[in-house]
């Protein structure tokens, strides 16, 4: 068995990892000349405002007296500029926003693994081609432009990283910090000769990156008094900066500004996923080579914000985030950043028509270069009969486009080259995202192919070893060998072809791994035909009916990944199972209170995400009912009077009842601080860490008692969830693990019922002594529905309370009690933490019942693990990378999570094992008896 968990590990593992392969593959290419556009530039420097975090509606829009809440932009867009809004792509994080602003093209998702921090893959910025660059703001978004620009000549002030505090009193403070550093920069380069020049040469960038209204909206919603008020004071600070630079360089008109923003924020502070209040960010250009505002007399877009922000009369530009890139890259003439997929916005030009089309041309040549590089390598590595190209952009194609181009400007037709232009550079972007996803169908295929072939296998091994279906088959040693070499053989041709087109490694890997996995299966063709016979002899109705209650069963589980309330469902369907299968007659008590927990369970999908709405009372409310329910069992536990109890136990039980206690305190106590801006109190962080350190070891010092150990495990881990919630999915853990307790007792209803075995006194049932290898029995089709309520439970642990899958129904809220300052891997480590407490619950419980019904872990797991793949399968071919990109990065995290669950729920089982089974022996005073 050992070898075969290796097996089924590295398999899931080549699944998983599959996926980042086939869908999502850098898309960078590199190669490519640098295009500049030919005439003379209307700008000698750039100045580039990102305000981290600013919504477009909260900048424009008016506040309830009619008031601008930025009155300088709002006077530049009506007066001196240009403006629209900005559409973002998902993850909506900095770093992939700034990466669009800069670098004009789309982050790829494999920067993830970086936790966008250091460059994945180097690429080009408008910083690089820049003569000079400074830029201000914070440690985590300066460096990654210097350390991927060449030479010496992107310089950049940051404060330190501590400063990013959510607790702080206000974080406005940072954004002041950039605006004094800038203007004593400039001031200290009146005394400074070097730096002076340096200043006025051309091609000049100053980049001020404003993190305040980002850190703010985290800590207090965007709603919020503090995020308004700091929107007022960038909007002050830009003017002083703006009418300082104007005054240095002698108000020589030469100066362009740009103000924009790399993502927005949802109402409840949070980024990442693609609502539009995270992907509409404001754009307002102004100064040198930059449109005035244009008057219209009506303007048509799907959104009302017009009306709402009163600019119904000024035009409204709108551009994706990657075409600001080319619109700096033309600001100032420096050539257009290599890797950018930006298209130039022309209407914010004020040039001459000649100007704009030699600059849309170059933006042209510079995206079909990039297409003509991804041909190239694609040709290289393709069998020339097997080559199919992208037929719009034949070679042939692009020398027409190019002279024909060429020729009207020539001709001084603009309009006609402008809009050829556009249509070379839309047809360059299809032949990029055709060539970059190429191979996928071919790869697709054979994991699908491995996907089905391991499913099938894991069912026959199930079949084989755990139930009486089969009978044991001799093999022909002879036939083995024949099939042996004929795979090898097949391999070999695969292996073969992969060679000729010098293919990457993986592709090796994706290919050949069905053969050994199919191989397997074909071995096992006696039990297949003696299964077939015997399922022929059964009733044929009792089968299919069993086949079609399992894929509606399974068809719920991956409906609840798209719609919560499918999970509701399912909930309500399980109240009613004592009743379908007669088993309340025989437990009318235990039934009641089943259909009673699992109508309660069945709410918690129905709710909002988590962490829109704090609401601390229903915390505290989960710990006092917790505390009820604990004193309650203690005192319980003092009154029965057996063999099974001890002192030490009950100080344990005490100590547990104790730490609730402290949490509830803890998390009300906490809340008040920060709403009072008096930050995260000392004492209570030191709880906090103490409360999570002592939750994993004592339930280990509690008696291996059924449900005294399950007990104890509750309490533990749910002074840590105490800490770690913000509204009502603190009563979640109670609930799911008081039908957990009702489930263990239904179970033993059920084997009754199916005269599996003998009804167990539970209350003596001990873990320590439970695993007697001898009396395990056969598995019983009953044992199927057992995992499926696991799987279901699972699931329902993980989006019974939100939906994890999307990246910004995390509240970094729910970790202030442990810390405030900025810290994506600490915050992200207890979030996740957060999601596992209500996992460990359902896997101990599953443990208890493994144990208590008499079968092994491993025929259970097994049949979890064919429900999960199925599953995983569907996931598979929902993965899509086009589309918006809520939907792509939902659909990855769902592949991801069906697939880590199957290796989550190995991890899972032996870590409820650990927590059941085992038991630490405080070292006991002995007492001295004087004779």
């Amino acid at each position: 068995i050992p070898v075969f968990i290796l097996a089924g590990l590295l398999v899931h593992c080549v699944f998983l990892v599959s996926i980042f392969d086939i869908y999502f593959s850098s898309p960078l290419v590199h190669g490519m000349t640098p295009q500049q556009t030919p005439l003379p530039p209307p700008a000698k420097r750039l100045v580039l405002f990102v305000a981290d975090g600013l919504r477009a509606d909260s900048l424009y829009e008016l506040n309830s007296n009619g008031t601008p809440r930025a009155p300088y932009l709002r006077s530049i867009l009506e007066n001196n500029g240009s403006w629209g809004i900005s559409h973002t792509r998902v993850p909506t994080e900095s770093r992939p926003g700034h990466v669009a602003l800069i670098a004009g093209f789309y982050e790829d998702v494999s920067a993830v693994a970086k936790g966008w921090k250091e460059n994945p893959v180097e690429f080009d910025s408008v910083f690089n081609e820049s003569k000079y660059t400074w830029g201000w703001g914070s440690p985590d978004i300066l460096p990654m432009f210097a350390k991927g620009a060449t030479g010496d000549h992107v310089y950049t002030f940051c404060y330190t990283a501590e400063s990013e505090d959510f607790g702080a009193q206000d974080a406005a403070e940072l954004d002041m910090w950039v605006f004094d550093h800038v203007k004593s920069f400039f001031n200290s380069s009146r005394s400074n000769q070097t730096l002076f020049s340096a200043l006025h040469e051309d091609k000049v960038v100053l980049f001020l990156h404003l993190l305040g209204i980002d850190t703010n909206g985290h800590a207090h919603r965007p709603n919020s008094r503090e995020y308004k008020e700091n929107i007022k004071k960038v909007d002050k600070g830009i003017k002083e900066i703006a009418s300082m630079i104007e005054n240095f360089y002698g108000n020589d008109g030469k100066t362009a500004f740009i103000l924009t923003s790399d993502h927005g924020m949802t109402d409840w502070g949070s980024h990442g996923a693609g609502h539009p209040s995270e992907t509409l960010t404001p754009l307002i250009v102004w100064g040198a080579g930059v449109n005035y505002p244009q008057k219209v007399t009506s303007q048509f877009f799907e959104d009302n914000f017009l009306k709402e922000w009163k600019l119904e009369d000024l035009k409204r530009l709108d551009v994706n985030q990657a075409d600001i890139a080319p619109l700096m890259a033309s600001l100032i003439g420096v050539p257009f950043p290599l890797n950018s997929v930006g298209t130039l916005p022309l209407e914010y030009l004020n040039n001459s028509a000649h100007f704009k089309a030699e600059s849309i041309f170059t933006n042209a040549v510079q995206i079909l270069e990039q297409f003509k590089v991804k041909m190239s390598q694609k040709k290289e590595t393709t069998l020339s009969f097997l080559f199919t190209p992208f037929k719009p952009l034949s070679d042939s194609e692009q020398i027409n486009f190019l002279k024909k181009t060429r020729l009207y400007i020539q001709q001084e037709k603009y309009n006609e080259a402008v809009s050829l232009c556009k249509t070379l550079i839309n047809l360059a972007l299809e032949g990029l995202s055709y060539y970059h996803t190429y191979d996928r169908l071919f790869l697709g295929l054979s994991i699908a192919m491995g996907f089905v072939g391991w499913t099938t296998y894991v069912i026959l091994v199930i079949i084989k070893t755990h139930t009486n279906l089969t009978k044991t088959v001799q093999t022909n040693n002879q036939e083995s060998t024949v099939l042996f070499y004929s795979f090898a053989f097949v391999g070999m041709i695969i292996a073969f072809f992969l060679l000729i087109q010098t293919c990457p490694w993986t592709y090796y890997v994706y290919c050949l791994l069905p053969l050994p996995v199919w191989y397997a299966v074909v071995r096992e063709l006696p039990v297949i035909q003696d299964l077939a016979t015997n399922l022929l002899s059964l009733r044929i109705g009792q089968s299919i009916g069993f086949l079609l209650v399992c894929t509606l069963g399974i068809e719920i589980l991956v409906f609840s990944f798209f719609y919560r309330s499918a999970l509701t469902v399912g909930l309500l369907v399980f109240a009613g199972w004592p009743v379908i299968t007669q088993l309340w007659v025989q437990a009318k008590t235990t039934a009641l209170i089943w259909t009673l927990l699992c109508v309660l369970l069945a709410i918690f999908p129905l709710m909002p995400v988590v962490g829109r709405e704090p609401n601390i009372s229903l915390v505290i409310a989960a710990g006092l009912l917790t505390l009820l329910i604990s004193c309650f069992s203690l005192v319980l536990l003092c009154k029965s009077e057996n063999k099974y109890r001890n002192n030490e136990d009950l100080k344990m039980h005490f100590y547990q009842v104790l730490s609730i206690a402290l949490s509830t305190y803890v998390v009300s106590s906490t809340h008040d601080s920060l709403k009072n801006k008096q930050g995260l109190p000392v004492l209570n962080q030191i709880i906090s860490w103490m409360t999570l350190v002592s939750s994993s070891v004592l339930p280990l010092l509690s008696p291996t008692f059924l449900f005294r150990r399950l007990f104890s495990i509750l309490l533990s881990l749910m002074s840590t969830y105490l800490l770690l919630s913000t509204g009502y999915e603190a009563l979640f853990p109670l609930v799911l693990s008081g039908l957990m307790f009702v489930w263990i007792n239904m179970e033993q209803e059920a084997l009754q019922h199916y005269g599996l075995s003998l009804k167990q006194k539970l209350s003596v049932f001990n873990f320590a002594y439970a695993t007697d290898i001898t009396q395990f029995r056969q598995l019983h089709l009953d044992d199927v529905r057992r995992s499926f309520f696991f799987v279901f439970f699972i699931v329902t642990a993980f989006f019974g309370t939100g939906n994890i899958a999307s990246v910004n129904s995390f509240d970094p809220a729910s970790v202030y009690c442990f810390l405030t300052v900025f810290s994506p891997f600490m915050m992200g480590g207890l979030l996740v933490l957060k999601v596992v407490i209500p996992f460990v619950l359902v896997s101990c419980a599953f443990e208890a019942i493994q144990v208590t019904t008499q079968l092994s872990s491993k025929s259970l797991f097994l049949i979890v693990l064919v429900i999960s793949d199925i599953m995983a399968l569907h996931f598979f071919f929902l993965v899509k990378d086009y589309g918006s990109w809520l939907d792509i990065g939902t659909s990855i995290s769902h592949y991801v999570l069906v697939m880590s669950l199957t290796i989550f729920m190995m991890l899972m089982n032996g870590l409820a094992q650990l927590l059941t089974t085992k038991r630490l022996e405080l070292p006991r005073r002995t007492k001295h008896h004087s004779t």
